[in-house]
């Protein structure tokens, strides 16, 4: 394999590893009737949620689950100790039932590469990089144009997949940055509190906040859960195989009902990974074209001539 395929193979897995944070297989379906978690209730001892902020989020997490799809405006901050640490932003449409997405990212592993942006698609848990052809990572495309992953048999086919697993985890964890699954996960908080009316890029929305640590999220019972119980298994083994500590959440909710402004730190054993994601147009057409077959290069492809490039040569 030359060394233009190699520095691309990885620059591009580097991106997919990133993406992890942002994207997951969603294959649960949501209850939104929102009426397990409205009726939340403290046990003695225990943190005491604000009742009336509960049935608000219950209500807002009803809608966001019926919406499917929004527009989206993101920044991720990554652990210095993650690949692609630093700020990331990503802008686009993306849908939670079923999970799709096109965005443009900025930052990230493709900027320390010399790419400033780059257009990634994600439809039935494949993912699709569009390569900049003035970019150093063209190199080793062979004349095409985008970068495709199949997660799901990647993670199947190969041992060396065991990167994309744990990156699965941790995709898992974040939940596809679906607000819908961000509320429910706000509603197992057992310290939900309403912070008040404030000002969302000059729109009037209502500002919540609550923290969940795993040990909470364990000891949850089915009155506060929102999430279905499938759900809830693979966001608790997600969280465990990445290592996460908690959440801290805070939603502002605009006059709509519908979830506008969310921040999210995830606390990891590298360090803390903060998204802080804007959303609008609710409901709006999530259609996303995935690129003809003979435009794409198969990163996994590349990533099996690597494996077998390295046992060749006994690394």
């Amino acid at each position: 394999m030359s060394v233009y395929r190699k520095k691309t193979a990885v620059a591009a897995l580097a991106a997919v590893l990133l993406m992890g944070g942002a994207t997951a297989c969603d294959d649960g379906k949501k209850d939104a009737s929102g009426k397990a978690a409205a009726g939340a209730s403290a046990q003695p001892g225990k943190p005491v949620a604000d009742g009336r902020a509960i049935e608000a989020l219950a209500a807002a997490y009803k809608k966001t689950s019926a919406a499917k799809s929004a527009k989206v405006r993101m920044t991720m901050s990554m652990p210095a100790s993650l690949e692609g640490g630093g700020a990331v932003e990503m802008t686009g449409v993306q849908g939670w039932d079923p999970t799709v997405m096109d965005i443009t990212m900025k930052g990230g592993p493709g900027a320390a590469r010399g790419v400033d942006s780059m257009h990634v698609i994600m439809k039935n848990d494949v993912m699709f990089m569009e390569m900049p052809a003035d970019s150093p990572m063209s190199g080793g495309m062979g004349g095409k144009r985008w970068m495709k992953l199949d997660m799901n048999a990647a993670a199947a086919a190969s041992p060396d997949a065991e990167a994309l697993k744990r990156l699965g985890g941790l995709g898992g964890v974040e939940q596809s940055q679906d607000p819908a699954q961000q509320l429910a996960l706000l509603l197992t908080s057992p310290n939900v509190k309403h912070l008040g009316a404030e000002k969302v890029e000059g729109a009037d929305a209502e500002h919540y906040k609550g923290t969940l640590s795993f040990e909470e999220m364990l000891a949850a019972d089915a009155s506060s859960k929102a999430l279905t119980e499938g759900d809830r298994k693979k966001l608790v083994e997600a969280m465990k195989t990445a290592g996460v500590k908690g959440y801290d959440m805070d939603v502002w909710v605009n006059e709509d009902g519908y979830p506008v402004h969310m921040k999210v730190g995830m606390n990891m054993p590298q360090g803390t990974m903060n998204v802080d994601a804007f959303y609008s147009d609710y409901g709006s057409a999530a259609t996303v074209q995935t690129p003809p077959e003979n435009e794409t290069l198969d990163l996994f492809g590349m990533l099996k001539e690597l494996g077998a490039a390295g046992a060749g040569a006994g690394a």
